[in-house]
């Protein structure tokens, strides 16, 4: 009987330190102010998750943080700033993106528009700019003297670099106009060339929140990547590739080399392992696992929750990947920062914190030790 009520106790204790972390707001990079606005929405106004993404991800677009989100940052080619975004509800697996925005400043208000006012997952170029303008959103340009100056300072380099191949002149050393090689050579190499994005150009803020309800809810904001051939469209807006959501697993967001990233859907993937039982850092360990077989070179890196709050997170070829967590246990925002594989690291995944499950399991091994 001793045994069995003391079985009992443990149970409890290890189910109420867990939900003492909820509601939990976190984000990629030390973006911290958007940390703040979401926990103050998700907790002291007691609203949802949908709306702490929302309202998080929009104080990122009007910081322009790191000049890697909203307006007046990664020119491409041309000198153009284009949005991209998504939101997703986990209760509902509802999605809403816009992808290629242009003169549009609110992506991730927009992305909701869709998300409320259509029933379409995804609006993309001047038709996502048409349908914001009747949803009210005020047509503005994106550029700025910040885009010119980057553009110029580019073009004085031969436009190095870009994401050009097989074309001809060399892109290695001319900025085009180009044309397609007519033979190319199949190759079944993997692709090893060193990435393009480091802690200066990320391209993205991903958002996970867990509200009082126990609903989950991931959004995105980016403005892509620097120099990019105009069109291109990353991960940040692709369900499953930027971010994803589910209630009855948990959440994640990715960040990087989009063009990699989504080419593996890593946030899906990442939640997919919560459900097949894997710890948050275990699956972000697998994640990255899974990229690096392939592009050893390409900067990646994810942030994974479950719906506990207990979270892990992975990368590479970052030097480091910081990352930003609001839950109930914390006094204020809290800035977490992890190294990351490099080309010479043979270890497996990476992440230097202890995640909440490995807490929780070595608490409770003490604590049943303690009762009997």
């Amino acid at each position: 009987m001793k045994l069995s009520n003391s079985i009992i106790i443990l149970m409890i204790a290890v189910v109420n330190i867990s939900c003492k972390r909820l509601p939990i707001v976190l984000n990629t990079w030390s973006f911290t102010n958007a940390t703040i606005k979401a926990w103050d929405v998700a907790y002291r106004e007691q609203r949802s998750a949908i709306d702490a993404v929302e309202e998080g991800c929009t104080v990122c677009e009007v910081e322009q943080c790191d000049t890697d989100v909203g307006y007046g940052g990664s020119p491409d080619e041309h000198g153009e700033t284009t949005l991209d975004s998504m939101i997703m509800d986990g209760k509902t697996m509802k999605v809403g993106a816009v992808a290629g925005l242009r003169n549009i400043k609110e992506a991730i208000s927009v992305a909701r528009r869709v998300f409320e006012q259509t029933k379409h997952t995804l609006l993309a170029g001047d038709a996502a700019t048409e349908f914001a303008v009747q949803m009210g959103f005020k047509k503005q340009s994106l550029s700025t003297s910040f885009n010119e100056e980057v553009i110029n300072e580019w073009k004085n380099r031969n436009c190095q670099p870009n994401y050009w191949q097989n074309v001809l002149p060399s892109p290695e050393e001319s900025c085009g106009p180009y044309k397609k090689i007519e033979s190319v050579q199949e190759s079944n190499e993997i692709e090893n060339g060193m990435s393009f994005v480091n802690e200066q150009s990320h391209d993205t803020i991903g958002m996970l929140v867990i509200d009082i309800n126990g609903n989950i809810a991931a959004g995105t904001s980016t403005n892509g990547l620097t120099y990019k051939i105009p069109g291109r469209v990353g991960d940040s807006p692709i369900p499953g590739s930027g971010a994803y959501a589910d209630n009855s697993a948990g959440g994640a967001v990715a960040t990087g080399d989009g063009d990699i990233i989504m080419r593996f859907g890593a946030s899906f993937l990442g939640v997919e392992f919560l459900r097949n039982g894997y710890r948050p850092q275990q699956a972000a360990e697998m994640v990255i696992d899974r990229i690096n077989k392939y592009y050893p070179a390409r900067s990646a890196a994810i942030l994974i929750v479950d719906m506990e709050g207990n979270y892990g997170s992975a990368c590479q070829i970052f030097r480091s990947f910081p990352i930003s967590i609001y839950h109930s246990e914390l006094n204020e925002v809290k800035v977490e920062t992890i190294s990351c594989r490099q080309l010479e690291d043979d270890t497996p995944g990476s992440g230097s914190f202890l995640d909440a499950n490995n807490i929780l399991l070595v608490g409770a091994a003490i604590l049943y030790a303690k009762i009997l």
